[in-house]
């Protein structure tokens, strides 16, 4: 063909003869239960089959004319309620049998907010909506090396738990990292023969966020979107602790946020505790560095 317009006319007439994958979001969003200090996330119960009445991410199809970032917001809207959260592209899912009913591509996302500005109303192909803790469990630990690599695998139980609606979803995984020298790598699959009960490889996206979220709560000012305008350093700690699963030393904790807050020169009383100082998030404190 001589042009570009006469070969597309001409693909567009033989592009039915190529498979070709859909394409969907779905979102991991976590927040922060103030109630009883917990990480937790939010679950759609699936309407309609395959999975129907299991727990799952909010997410769905992409339209034809709309972008990723387009969908996702759309999809959560549509299933939750919830509009206009940032949320973070993490990584795109692309195994052939994860979806049973076609071919299916999932670019996950993540966003971080508190929970009390968000009002969830299940809609769409969603039959109810819910917040539930977040609890990862290490069942078992290996480690494998030869001359040439390191090899840990670690199998992992994640049980998410919704008290109110006295709902639990379980899934049981399998962590593989590898070392070759400098390089790494690291995988995630699902164990088969365990009883899981979230739907489709949605377990594995949780997983996966849940190391994402924890690696940049070290390193960003990511947990300050939980925080009200002004806070206690005890209360950002507990936010710090539930979201990477561990206690933290409070002087270490303190130097390592220093930089990244300004006392506020106010004073709050909680409980029987004498006054504690009020602070504020530092705008200009920029990935480490003023």
């Amino acid at each position: 063909m001589d042009n570009e317009q006469q070969f597309l006319a001409q693909y567009q007439k033989e592009k039915d003869r190529y498979e070709k994958p859909s394409v969907t979001t779905d979102i991991v969003v976590f927040t922060v239960s103030q109630e009883r200090p917990a990480l937790e996330l939010l679950l759609i119960q699936r309407k309609h089959h395959p999975y129907k009445d299991c727990w799952a991410l909010p997410g769905g199809f992409m339209d034809i004319d709309e972008s990723l970032e387009q969908a996702v917001q759309r999809e959560l809207a549509e299933e939750t309620g919830i509009t206009n959260i940032y949320a973070e592209q993490l990584y795109t899912w692309s195994d052939v049998a994860r979806d049973p009913r076609m071919r299916i591509l999932s670019a996950s996302y993540m966003a971080l907010t508190p929970k009390d500005k968000l009002q969830l109303k299940a809609g769409d192909d969603a039959r109810d909506a819910g917040w539930f803790t977040v609890k990862t469990e290490s069942l078992l630990k290996e480690y494998k090396e030869t001359k040439e690599m390191l090899e840990e695998t670690e199998e992992i139980l994640l049980t998410l738990t919704n008290t109110q609606k006295d709902v639990q979803a379980k899934a049981t995984l399998r962590v593989r990292k590898q070392a070759y020298g400098t390089k790494t790598s690291e995988t995630i699959e699902m164990v088969e023969d365990a009883v899981n009960t979230i739907a489709f490889d949605h377990a594995k996206i949780i997983l996966y966020s849940l190391y994402r979220l924890r690696n940049k709560v070290e390193y960003t000012n990511i947990a300050f979107n939980l925080m009200p305008e002004k806070f206690t350093l005890p209360r950002l700690q507990a936010v710090y602790e539930m979201i990477l699963g561990k206690s933290l030393f409070k002087a270490q904790f303190r130097r390592h946020i220093a930089d990244k807050v300004i006392a506020t020169g106010e004073e709050v009383k909680e409980g029987a505790h004498r006054p504690s100082q009020l602070y504020r998030y530092n705008h200009r404190w920029v990935f480490g560095s003023l």
